[in-house]
């Protein structure tokens, strides 16, 4: 995997195709595994998540996730069996265990089990990522790339020089275009609505000027997809994403 990681110290952890990493959440409190799940998104990475031990060892075989935050406690069964039928898909998949359960004997009970960390409830948004980090990185299949790259198939985009280079053109683009720009790279194969564009390149709240969007999503594909794979796609109705060609 390649690492890459942004001024504001959030790393985007790439798989050797330079997809996202994968993660599968697996927890049967919806509200909590959608905000992990937003959280984990916003790093960059790929996630799905399941909401019972069934549901999860499904989902595991068809996503094939790099890690796996689980919790111990699930409506039809518990974590560490949950664990040992991950562990004959994916034999190596690192797992974090989620639980609400603090005692010693848990969590011996978890690492004993193969569980390879463990975090309680209640925990911070920071401290799950930093050990999904620690995770990654101890499994062996992390090499660090550069602290202000950001790669997505063979587009590459430096955040401190603000250099953009495709294959191995060189792209000039100005500085509204490289924001909007290194805001798609910074959320690969995610759809954003014109509404979070807008906010986080324009800093409007309100969806106005959202013809604007279009305009700059018009100037990229021309200097980012002319004669090339397109990578900016429009999903009519939702919004924009970028992916590496095919």
């Amino acid at each position: 995997m390649t690492t890459t990681t942004s001024p504001q110290g959030r790393t985007e952890r790439l798989r050797a195709d330079r997809t996202p990493v994968r993660v599968l959440v697996v927890d049967d409190e919806a509200p909590l595994a959608e905000l992990l799940s937003m959280a984990l998104r916003y790093e960059g990475w790929e996630v799905r998540s399941a909401g019972d031990g069934a549901g999860a060892v499904r989902m595991a075989r068809d996503f094939r996730p790099d890690v796996v935050i689980l919790d111990v406690m699930l409506p039809d069964t518990d974590g560490f069996a949950v664990l040992g039928r991950l562990r004959r898909e994916l034999s190596e998949v690192p797992v974090l265990f989620l639980t609400a359960r603090d005692a010693v004997e848990d969590r011996i009970a978890g690492l004993t089990a193969g569980g390879d960390d463990y975090v309680t409830k209640p925990f911070s948004l920071e401290e799950v990522v930093a050990r999904l980090r620690g995770l990654i990185r101890r499994s062996g299949t992390a090499a660090v790339r550069s602290e202000s790259t950001l790669v997505v198939g063979d587009l590459v985009l430096d955040e401190d020089s603000h250099e953009v280079s495709r294959g191995e053109a060189s792209i000039h683009l100005t500085a509204t275009e490289f924001e909007l720009l290194r805001f798609l790279m910074r959320n690969p194969r995610r759809v954003l609505s014109k509404a979070q564009i807008l906010d986080r390149v324009w800093n409007y709240d309100f969806g106005g000027q959202a013809n604007v969007v279009e305009l700059y999503i018009s100037y990229l594909r021309k200097k980012i997809d002319a004669g090339r794979s397109p990578m900016i796609h429009t999903r009519r109705g939702a919004g924009y994403l970028i992916k590496p060609g095919e």
